[in-house]
């Protein structure tokens, strides 16, 4: 998939889990971790390692929030 294929779908899901109660990072880290792939999850840490461009605030602290519990 593309990246910026990848960085739409993860701004959508942290767009949703925004607007509701709770940690949106921990939930927006929830739903990727039982919802993608390993190969979208993998190309999702690379774009964060080199810089995270384009994503959403609530998408990089999940990001991080993932790699703190592997």
């Amino acid at each position: 998939m593309t990246d910026e294929k990848m960085i739409h779908m993860a701004n959508q899901i942290a767009a949703f889990f925004d607007t509701q109660p709770g940690d949106a990072a921990a939930a927006v880290a929830d739903h990727l971790v039982k919802f993608w792939e390993a190969r979208m999850k993998a190309q999702l840490f690379a774009h964060v390692d080199r810089g995270g461009a384009g994503l959403n605030a609530s998408v990089v602290a999940a990001v991080t929030r993932m790699r703190e519990a592997a």
